[in-house]
């Protein structure tokens, strides 16, 4: 429980996903994925970066301060993944990782699926664009529809946190996935 908490559990009581469990992954900056079934599951993932599920009801997490959150949902709304995806874990293929886990358990093919990159550290003021390797890992496995609005954490300070240009000494944005009931 990290101390923006109950900040983020106001935020979703507001956008009227209080009511649903929150499943958050551990982060360890690799390319594992879980896939959600019940809002039992262990709190956070534990060893995993990603979180998928085809289940209504439950609110996937995953905090981020640079790394890019990137959310993968089938285009039917039948399913989705949220993945955390830095440095690290793009190297990894995490993405590549995602598409490949909704094939496999629920039969999604690239193109049935939209991918979303959102606000992280940029080729302006880090030495890799990761968001840009995201971009293309995604079109080469096939998926069609890639939204980016380039948007770099460190170059608004008061709109994200960003761990490189605090040095570390940042709060964390929690970035959510629920597939509506």
């Amino acid at each position: 429980m990290t101390r923006l908490a109950p900040y983020q559990q106001e935020t979703l009581r507001s956008l009227g996903l209080g009511d649903y469990p929150l499943v958050t992954a551990e982060q360890v900056h690799g390319n594992k994925i879980a896939l959600v079934e019940t809002s039992s599951s262990q709190l956070p993932t534990p060893g995993i970066d990603g979180l998928m599920t085809c289940t209504r009801g439950i609110t996937l997490g995953i905090s981020v301060a640079d790394c890019a959150p990137v959310w993968i949902v089938a285009r039917n709304g039948s399913a989705g993944a949220l993945l955390h995806s830095g440095k690290k874990g793009t190297e990894l293929g995490i993405v590549i990782e995602g598409i490949r886990a909704l094939h496999t358990h629920f039969s999604l093919t690239p193109s049935e699926l939209i991918l979303v990159i959102g606000p992280c550290i940029r080729g302006c003021c880090y030495e890799v664009d990761f968001a840009a390797t995201i971009r293309n890992q995604a079109k080469e496995s096939g998926v069609k529809e890639i939204h980016d609005e380039l948007i770099c954490t460190a170059c608004h300070p008061a709109l994200y946190y960003s761990y490189r240009r605090e040095k570390g000494l940042t709060g964390r944005m929690l970035a959510t996935l629920t597939l509506l009931p």
